[in-house]
């Protein structure tokens, strides 16, 4: 019995000396909640970065606060102001990305989204370049994304109105312009293999977002050894990876004339550098980088387009108002082009507002300092994790008319004009802004624009409550939902 109460002392006192730790470290932080011995303020922020909970606990502690996850304070920035001059005036300060154990699992410190230094610059430019090549910002692969729309079109056509859950038809036109774009080609919507890379990247994107990704990142060493989700993520992961590498063989088998897709391109760079023991453009990266594309330009215009119909189907008479000008100027979507944007301002603005209102990027992948700055007179550490709430600027008051409620006047003048906005960030900003901003703005407008030209779309019959609240993870996404999409 004695022993039991000496070990009781004992580890009261290892508790209370590691709390005066924390409060010591602490107090040369942004202020935030207290943090505990081992579990830091998880308990605080219910193991989760979600948006909303951040927004609360900012009112409380100030739009730059330190929430500490586990043992590891990370510096929680909130509201336009605060974020511009973090990401944007800092810009070069917090261009790294933190090696949390998920993300070294993933990338092994390859790649663009995840890797730093110099390694990143090479693989960022390379992998502006090869886009820019296979046409981004042109009508090369423009077209690819108008032969998806019209295989989408034809799916909700076949339903006849019936109601239907859209997010499988959605995630197989995505997808494969993602597979267009990386590998070339397309996949059959029947194609089972197509249907488990879809599945997997659901898995691989979500994993980072959840409760158990959460803990992964804090007891690695314990949760690798525990059944859970993390056991079918790291076969999700496994199989992701492979898709790439066969790709890569298969190219590799049988090479292409001239260059047609990311893999060819990277594989021309990579023959170029085969004689630099030094370089940073090899087989390794080239999966890394093909899955970072097919992660970052999948989930998020997926959930966006799902959010798109929701919201048409619940506000008809934004709906109807976007389908009169879509109406008034395309005659045929057969000729729709994404600079056709320009004479349509409302239905501009209402695929803006859709991205606004619903943030399915909510809050921005953490960054991580490469070096001292100060923020708001604190004083940031090289090497501190900085997480920016994205969702905060994108209903800051100060910034919106209507920063609570779906309302396309938000982007549009007195005259109807479209009319953008500086606080308008749902890509992120600075340094490590989305790189395939240019290439998801056109799926949305294409995708959009073919669908409220063909139908309209209703809630199913004797529906008249929809859950709004939305799923919280890596992304934003709605709860599976049915809808009509009733031909026009």
């Amino acid at each position: 019995m004695n022993v039991i109460w000496i070990l009781l002392v004992l580890l009261l006192g290892l508790f209370s000396i590691q709390f005066m730790k924390l409060r010591q470290a602490a107090a040369l932080l942004p202020p935030g909640p207290t943090p505990l011995p081992i579990v830091g303020n998880l308990f605080a922020i219910k193991f989760q970065f979600h948006h909303r909970t951040l927004m609360k606990l900012s009112e409380i502690y100030g739009n730059i606060m330190t929430i500490w996850v586990g043992q590891s304070p990370t510096i929680v920035v909130t509201g336009y102001e605060t974020v511009k001059q973090c990401l944007i005036d800092n810009s070069e300060q917090v261009s790294n990305r933190p090696t949390t154990p998920y993300f070294k699992l993933y990338a092994e410190e390859r790649g663009i989204i995840f890797s730093n230094g110099e390694n990143w610059k090479v693989q960022r430019r390379l992998g502006l370049k090869i886009l820019r090549n296979l046409g981004l910002g042109k009508k090369v692969l423009e077209g690819r994304i108008k032969v998806e729309a019209h295989q989408m079109v034809e799916v909700f056509l076949s339903q006849k109105g019936s109601a239907i859950d859209p997010s499988r038809c959605i995630m197989n036109a995505v997808g494969n312009v993602m597979s267009a774009v990386n590998f070339g080609h397309t996949y059959s919507l029947k194609n089972e293999d197509f249907h488990r890379l879809i599945d997997s990247t659901n898995v691989v994107v979500d994993f980072a977002g959840t409760l158990c990704g959460q803990l992964y990142d804090t007891f690695p060493w314990l949760m690798h050894r525990l059944p859970g989700p993390q056991q079918a993520m790291y076969k999700h992961l496994h199989f992701l990876k492979q898709c790439m590498l066969e790709e890569i063989r298969q190219h590799q088998q049988n090479p292409s004339p001239e260059p047609q897709d990311v893999v060819d391109y990277y594989l021309e760079e990579i023959s170029k550098a085969k004689n630099d023991p030094s370089s940073k453009i090899n087989e390794e990266s080239l999966i890394i980088v093909l899955m970072d594309l097919v992660l970052a330009g999948f989930e998020t215009v997926t959930s966006t387009i799902q959010w798109a119909l929701l919201y048409m189907a619940v506000h008809k008479d934004v709906q109807v108002k976007a389908q009169k000008e879509i109406d008034a100027f395309v005659q045929s979507i057969e000729n729709l082009k994404y600079e056709d944007r320009l004479n349509m301002p409302y239905t501009n603005a209402v695929i803006h507002e859709i991205q606004r209102f619903t943030s399915v990027g909510p809050v921005s992948l953490p960054r991580q300092c490469s070096q001292d700055f100060t923020l708001l007179g604190y004083l940031i550490r090289k090497g501190t994790t900085i997480v920016p709430n994205l969702a905060s600027v994108l209903t800051a008051p100060k910034h919106w008319k209507f920063p609570d409620t779906f309302n396309p006047s938000n982007f549009l003048d007195e005259e109807g004009n479209f009319q953008g906005n500086k606080a308008f960030i749902p890509f992120s900003a600075g340094h490590r802004i989305c790189l395939g901003e240019h290439l998801a703005r056109t799926e949305l407008f294409i995708f959009f624009t073919n669908l409220l030209k063909t139908f309209s779309f209703h809630l199913p019959p004797r529906v008249t409550k929809v859950n709004m609240s939305g799923i919280f993870g890596t992304t934003f996404k709605p709860h599976p939902f049915q809808i009509c999409a009733i031909p026009r």
